[in-house]
């Protein structure tokens, strides 16, 4: 887990490396909770684009299971990669509420950031890593967009993919830290260490 001080706030920015981020979407017991925190960690969605999140949205296509986002920040339509397993769980959901349920069962963001709040608080207790407390439904999407750059997607398809307008703005907020895999990675190239 890597943390940084928000330059404007108190608050701290996380980001998680993929371990991380299955203990945390694997932490409640509940399935609407389970796929809030998936679709902002493995899709990159806001908070605001989680809650209108709805089966008609996930589409077959050319690349690969997509998820549509029809109203993303500035009422921007997009298309983000999403793994197939959750694309399962949510075409399921469409089999027996219907095409045009929102899939996390709530409208409020408030909820989203409640429900991850409980489970930070969960797992800090678990891992006995304080850490774990300054985690917020941002950070999700911020552990999405790094993890992104860990596995070298080119930054123009990621800001595609995010929403973003430019790639500055990814480059600053988005991609501030590495994966701790890629420091692995990276620190497994030098041969003394």
């Amino acid at each position: 887990m890597n943390l940084q001080e928000h330059k404007n706030s108190s608050a701290m920015m996380v980001w998680l490396s993929t371990d991380e981020l299955k203990q945390l979407v694997d932490c409640p017991d509940d399935v609407q909770r389970q796929l809030a925190l998936k679709l902002g960690g493995y899709c990159g969605l806001r908070s605001a684009e989680v809650v209108n999140v709805k089966p008609a949205h996930v589409r077959d296509t050319q690349i690969g299971k997509v998820l549509e986002v029809p109203a993303g920040k500035g009422d921007k339509y997009r298309e983000t990669p999403i793994p197939d397993g959750l694309a399962g769980q949510i075409r399921t959901i469409g089999q027996y509420e219907g095409e045009d349920t929102t899939v996390v069962g709530t409208e409020s963001t408030r909820t989203l950031r409640r429900w991850i709040n409980t489970a930070a608080n969960e797992l800090a207790e678990q891992t006995e890593n304080n850490r774990w407390e300054f985690l917020s439904f941002h950070d999700l999407r911020r552990t999405w967009a790094t993890l992104l750059a860990s596995a070298d997607v080119d930054p123009m398809v990621a800001i595609e993919w995010g929403g973003w307008d430019d790639l500055q703005t990814f480059l600053d907020h988005y991609q501030g830290k590495y994966s701790p895999e890629a420091r692995k990675r990276e620190r497994n190239k030098v041969r003394w260490l």
